[in-house]
C-alpha cells in the first residue's frame, strides 16, 4: 500500500481555496477513482494523467488507485489539478519521494504527451497559497512570470511532466526537443477563453493611446473629465451625436495615474481568471478600460455564466473605466444592476452552484443622446420625436442610478472656430495627467491612515464633520436640498467633487466657488462660476 499527498488550489471567483490532493494505492483490480466534488473537466483528468505519466516514461501503478480532493465540500472545477494529481500518484507509487511533494502547491493541466499546459487564474491561486503559508509552487512555464508576482513564494516553472519528475527525484533534467523550437505554441490557448473578447478591459499602450488634444473645444466637459480622473467620480455626458462624448471617454484612461502595486495585483487577478490576460504581460500596470455594447445582458455586466459566476464588465473595469456608450439603449435591468457595485465597490453574485464576491470599484462614464434621433437640443435640426417619446427615452436612466453619478455635463455641438482650430489647440493628455497626479497626491496625504484613497470614497459624514469646507461655502447647496433639487446622497457627492476641485486648484479646502462649480457640474444649473474655476492656477 502506498500513500502520498500534495496541494493545489480551487478558485471561487477570484478567491482561492487550498485543496489537498491525496493518492492511495491498494492491492486489487486496477481502477482509478477520483472523489471530492470534481466537475466534468476535472473528472476527465483520470485519462489525461494516466496518458501523461505513461508518455513521460514512468510506470503506471497496476493497483486500485483512489485520489481524494479535500475539503470535499468545496466544488472543484477545471483542469488545473492535473499536475497535482499526477504528482500524488507518482508519490504513492514511490517513483518520487512523497516527502518532496507534501508541502508543494502544483497548478497546471497535462497534455496526453506529458506537456504542462498553462491555465487561467494562476495569480489568485498563488496568492491564496501564500496566504495559507505555502512557500513553494509549481506552475506551467508560460505562467511562471505571473506566479512570481507574489512576494515570498519560490516558483518553479515546468514545461513537461518529465522535467518535474527529474527535479523532484534529483535526476538530470531532460533537454527539450530541438524540433519544437520555432513552432507555434498551442499551449498558449490555455490562457485565453474563446468568446471572452481578447483584450477586453485592457487599456491601450500609452504610445498608441488617443490624446485629449484631439478634442476640439468642450471646456466644461474637459474639466468634468479631469475632475472625474482626479477624484474617481462617475460621469454622465449628454449631448447630440458627433459632439465628442465618445472621444472624451476614450481618453479618460490616458489621464488616470498608473496603478499601484496592490491595484495591479487586483486587476491582474481578475483578468487572469477571466482569461483575457495577454501572454507575456503578467502584470497589468495601466487602468483598464471596458466598453461593452449596449446589447449586453445583465449577466455580462455584473457577472454570471454556467456554474460558478465569471467576472463581468464591472469586474473587468476594476480600478479603471467602465464606459457605457448609448446608455439609454441598455436594458433597464442591466443598468439598475449597477447601483449596488457603484456604492460598495464589489458585486456579490448568487447562483445555485455558489455565491461569488467579485471586485468592482470602477469609474463609470455614461454617454447619452437627448432623444432617440439625437437632435432634440439642436435649434433648427428638425427633431420629430414626440414629447412622450423623449420623456420615456430619458427615463431609461433611472433616478436612483443618476443620483449615484457625481458629474453630469451637457456636451454642446462643437463650434466652427473650435473645430477649425481658431480657438487654440486643447491641452494634451500629459498636461492633464500631471495635474490629476498632483491632485491625487494631495488627497492621499489628507486621507493618510484612513481606509480611503480618493475623494469619491470618503463618506459624507466625514466630509461634514472631519474635513469641513470654508465657512458659508455650503449655503447654495443647503438651499438646493431644501428645494428638493439635491438629495442627501447628492449633497455628499457635491462635497466630494468640491474637494476634488480644490485639490486640482491647490487649495487647502473648498470655498464657495468650488461648491458652486460642483453644484453646476451635478445639476446642470448655471451658478455664474467660470468653468476654469476648478482648474489649477
Amino acid at each position: 500500500m502506498g500513500f502520498a499527498r500534495t496541494c493545489s488550489v480551487a478558485l471561487v471567483g477570484v478567491e482561492g481555496v487550498v485543496v489537498e490532493v491525496q493518492a492511495d494505492l491498494e492491492p486489487g483490480v486496477a481502477a482509478f477513482t477520483l472523489v471530492g466534488l470534481p466537475d466534468k473537466s476535472l473528472s476527465e483528468s483520470r485519462d489525461r494523467v494516466r496518458a501523461a505519466i505513461v508518455n513521460s516514461e514512468a510506470e503506471w501503478p497496476q493497483k486500485k488507485l483512489t485520489v481524494g480532493l479535500s475539503p470535499a465540500s468545496v466544488p472543484k472545477s477545471g483542469s488545473g489539478f492535473d499536475l497535482a494529481v499526477a504528482a500524488a500518484v507518482l508519490g504513492a507509487a514511490e517513483r518520487i519521494d512523497p516527502r518532496t511533494i507534501a508541502d508543494l502547491v502544483l497548478i497546471g493541466e497535462l497534455g496526453l504527451d506529458g506537456r504542462v499546459r498553462p491555465v487561467r487564474g494562476v495569480l489568485p491561486a498563488v496568492l491564496a497559497a501564500a496566504e495559507a503559508g505555502y512557500r513553494q509552487v509549481v506552475v506551467p512555464e508560460r505562467t511562471a512570470g505571473e506566479a512570481a508576482l507574489v512576494p515570498g513564494v519560490s516558483v518553479l516553472g515546468v514545461r513537461t511532466l518529465r522535467q518535474l519528475i527529474a527535479v523532484l527525484a534529483d535526476e538530470p533534467v531532460p533537454e527539450e526537443d530541438p524540433d519544437e523550437e520555432g513552432r507555434p505554441d498551442a499551449m498558449l490557448a490555455g490562457l485565453l477563453v474563446p468568446g471572452a473578447g481578447v483584450g477586453t478591459g485592457l487599456a491601450p499602450d500609452p504610445a498608441d493611446a488617443p490624446d485629449l488634444a484631439d478634442v476640439a473645444g468642450q471646456r466644461a466637459a474637459r474639466l468634468a473629465l479631469e475632475a472625474a480622473a482626479a477624484g474617481g467620480h462617475h460621469l454622465l455626458l449628454s449631448g447630440p451625436p458627433g459632439a465628442g462624448k465618445t472621444m472624451l471617454a476614450e481618453r479618460l484612461t490616458g489621464v488616470l495615474p498608473p496603478l499601484t502595486r496592490q491595484e495591479s495585483l487586483e486587476v491582474t487577478a481578475v483578468h487572469s481568471v477571466a482569461g483575457i490576460l495577454p501572454p507575456g504581460e503578467p502584470l497589468v500596470r495601466r487602468a483598464p478600460y471596458c466598453a461593452p455594447h449596449h446589447s449586453a445582458t445583465m449577466q455580462s455586466l455584473v457577472g454570471g455564466g454556467n456554474g460558478l459566476p465569471r467576472p463581468g464588465a464591472v469586474s473587468l473595469a476594476h480600478r479603471g473605466v467602465l464606459f457605457l456608450d448609448e446608455a439609454p439603449e441598455f436594458s433597464g435591468k442591466a443598468l439598475d444592476a449597477l447601483r449596488q457595485p457603484l456604492e460598495s465597490g464589489h458585486v456579490v453574485v448568487a447562483r445555485s452552484a455558489g455565491v461569488v464576491r467579485l471586485p468592482a470599484r470602477f469609474l463609470m462614464v455614461l454617454a447619452a443622446n437627448p432623444c432617440p434621433c439625437g437632435r432634440h437640443t439642436l435649434q433648427g435640426a428638425g427633431c420629430e420625436c414626440p414629447p412622450s417619446v423623449i420623456r420615456r427615452y430619458q427615463a431609461r436612466l433611472s433616478g436612483p442610478l443618476l443620483d449615484r453619478v457625481d458629474l453630469r455635463v451637457q456636451v454642446a455641438p462643437v463650434g466652427r472656430a473650435d473645430l477649425m482650430g481658431q480657438g487654440g489647440r486643447g491641452e494634451p493628455s500629459a498636461a492633464v495627467a500631471a495635474r490629476v497626479l498632483e491632485a491625487r497626491a494631495r488627497a492621499a496625504a489628507r486621507l493618510d491612515r484612513t481606509p480611503w484613497t480618493v475623494n469619491s470614497e470618503v463618506p459624507g459624514h466625514e466630509l461634514r464633520t472631519r474635513w469641513r469646507v470654508a465657512p458659508g461655502a455650503l449655503d447654495a447647496a443647503e438651499r438646493d436640498v431644501e428645494r428638493g433639487l439635491l438629495t442627501a446622497r447628492g449633497l455628499d457627492r457635491v462635497l466630494r467633487v468640491a474637494w476634488t476641485l480644490a485639490d486640482l486648484a491647490g487649495r487647502d479646502r473648498p470655498g464657495a466657488g468650488d461648491v458652486a462649480l460642483a453644484l453646476e457640474l451635478r445639476t446642470g444649473i448655471a451658478r455664474g462660476v467660470p468653468v476654469e474655476a476648478g482648474a489649477a492656477p
